[in-house]
């Protein structure tokens, strides 16, 4: 975690020592969550590049490990709070965006067969594969080894919302609903996510950043306990710095200060790699 009022009053300090003005806490909290995003998203790029290189064993130096470790703050396993909820008997899940708040990627998919003792690990295919294979007794998705294809267009549902859909579907014989009641097979229910037992290994996106503020002889003083510090490690604070530096030299147009945080996060950078 990094405190987003350490942040504010660095990147303050900064404009204020190049007499480029005054950024506004609504200013400033646009920039945080953009510079948060930003540093966030560039994990994914930085990781597929350094992989590409050869690492080292040193426990504290590897940078493919680093990012990793960074990246882990925001992973989450089957074994978490959020379940998929299958909304009925073809399959069909629920916007997988209401079942997980924040979802960044998806990760591993796993379905559970209750009725018949069996669960694994689904594999992803596209609309043409899952056609393809469908169209063979070999190839076809069993619960032995089952399949989900992303759609956003639900065949079922009709609506452009982020969905997936299971195959086979988790049947409901020998189902029983919350009240106990058994549920006839093939019914076209909403099935309790505890029964259908889909679940998803995912990344999540950091929480937006927000320095609160209370009005006092109209100057806005820090108001910790409504305050949400950005998410990201705590080695981050001077890229924070540097990058909402830079975005509110655009914002009012001043291009000296946007090339002193430029400059300033390129001497970073350029100790990192050495």
């Amino acid at each position: 975690m990094v405190s987003i009022d350490k942040v504010y009053q660095k990147v303050l300090a900064l404009a204020n020592k190049e007499q480029r003005g005054y950024i506004t806490p609504q200013e400033f909290n646009l920039f945080a969550d953009h510079a948060q995003m930003e540093i966030f998203e560039q994990y994914f790029y930085d990781l597929n590049q350094y992989k590409r290189l050869p690492g080292n064993q040193a426990e504290y130096s590897d940078i493919v490990g680093i990012i990793k470790n960074k990246i882990s703050l925001f992973e989450h396993f089957q074994l978490g709070d959020y379940n998929i909820t299958v909304q009925n008997k073809f399959g069909s899940c629920k916007d997988i965006e209401d079942d997980i708040p924040g979802l960044y990627r998806l990760g591993e998919i796993s379905v559970a067969y209750p009725a018949l003792g069996k669960s694994g690990v689904c594999e992803e295919l596209t609309p043409k594969e899952f056609s393809l294979r469908s169209k063979s007794k070999l190839t076809s998705p069993t619960e032995d080894r089952p399949v989900y294809v992303k759609t956003n267009n639900h065949t079922y549902t009709g609506d452009n919302t982020r969905r997936i859909q299971i195959y086979p579907y988790p049947k409901t014989a020998g189902y029983v609903d919350p009240n106990g009641v058994a549920v006839p097979d093939g019914s076209d229910i909403t099935l309790s996510t505890k029964n259908a037992g889909v679940r998803a290994d995912y990344i999540r996106k950091p929480k937006k950043p927000n320095w609160a503020y209370v009005v006092i002889n109209n100057k806005p003083l820090y108001n910790s306990t409504s305050a949400v510090d950005f998410e990201l490690h705590s080695s981050e604070e001077t890229e924070l710095v540097y990058r909402i530096l830079a975005l509110f030299g655009i914002a009012i147009e001043k291009p000296q200060l946007t090339q002193i945080a430029a400059g300033l996060q390129s001497a970073q950078i350029q100790q990192e790699k050495q």
